[in-house]
């Protein structure tokens, strides 16, 4: 091996060395080390978990940024690789939890006007935003749901849970979960009886 290369990797790892807490003579062995990597993994169930429980899709990157932020300041708390799934969901749960409580105290107005874009669509443009406005009906129902039908209902059809997984995560039995996710059904269509036609 040429010195430059045999240079390199000992400063490489001097660095390491010298980044690891406490002087120790290994880097951290924590899963949130991998940090991007975490996230890409992680980030998508994570913000329907958020959405199912705060019910404001408006909120859901605010919530997030606590998310990251809360599981980097804990990360040392992790020393089973196989229980970082069911820690940033509790840690998941307890931000969008803690942002409910705020908005109780202190409601944030959504911003009138605002349309997220829309991805392009086959067919004419009104079938587009017919397509679009149906989309805004369903979510408002969906945000409509009370907390307790909401979180199995969006973690179930939007995250594609079994019932299982679910009953497993909200500390519920697989029969309360079905239950549940029946009553959400009813009660949107319900609120969206006469306003989605096939």
């Amino acid at each position: 091996m040429p010195a430059s290369a045999s240079a390199s990797k000992t400063d490489e790892m001097a660095a390491e060395i010298a980044a690891s807490p406490a002087g120790t003579s290994a880097p951290a062995k924590s899963p949130l080390v991998q940090g991007e990597a975490l996230v890409r993994q992680h980030e998508r169930w994570l913000r329907g978990v958020v959405y199912a429980v705060l019910g404001r899709l408006d909120l859901v990157d605010d919530v997030m940024q606590d998310v990251w932020i809360r599981a980097y300041q804990q990360a040392d708390r992790i020393r089973d690789p196989q229980c970082v799934r069911s820690w940033l969901y509790r840690v998941a749960r307890n931000a969008a939890i803690d942002a409910r409580r705020r908005l109780r105290r202190r409601p944030i107005l959504p911003l009138e006007g605002i349309e997220p874009p829309v991805a392009a669509a086959q067919g004419t443009p009104a079938d587009g935003a017919i397509r679009s406005e149906l989309r805004q009906r369903l979510l408002r129902a969906v945000e409509a749901l009370p907390a307790h039908y909401r979180e199995p209902f969006v973690l179930r059809h939007l995250e594609g849970w079994s019932y299982a997984r679910i009953g497993a995560l909200l500390g519920l039995g697989v029969e309360t979960v079905e239950t549940r996710l029946v009553r959400a059904r009813r009660l949107l269509r319900e609120m969206l009886e006469g306003e989605v036609r096939p």
